[in-house]
């Protein structure tokens, strides 16, 4: 779907060929789509290991778990608070995913000196 939207793509199977891509990528990487629930390592795992090597690569997340909302809690759901990046929540239209891509790939990096929750630290 974003390929024919005209994005660069470097796809992987799992984390850690993601992480072999990366490190054999000489250019810089915008953006990381992951799931956040897989079989070996977690999105955020993922996203984790990457940023320290890649700070400046933006995060978008994909989840099957509804999220949490008002007051409603629904097991294994996790906010974007938690997560520390946006979440799309499947399924999703290709329409959908190229909105939140751009969306996110616009958005202004925060300040170095913001003062923010460590998002890894999911509780």
């Amino acid at each position: 779907m974003l390929e024919e939207a005209g994005y660069r793509i470097l796809a992987a199977l799992n984390a850690e060929e993601a992480v072999r891509l990366a490190a054999g990528h000489a250019g810089p990487i915008h953006l990381l789509l992951s799931d956040v629930v897989m079989p070996t390592v977690s999105g955020p795992d993922l996203a984790r290991q990457l940023s320290l090597q890649r700070p400046e690569m933006k995060i978008l997340y994909m989840s099957g778990f509804t999220l949490l909302r008002g007051e409603q809690e629904f097991s294994g759901a996790l906010s974007e608070m938690e997560l520390g990046a946006p979440i799309l929540l499947k399924p999703f239209t290709s329409l959908r995913l190229t909105q939140k891509v751009r969306e996110v790939l616009d958005e202004r990096p925060p300040s170095p000196f913001a003062q923010r929750p460590d998002p890894w630290e999911l509780r």
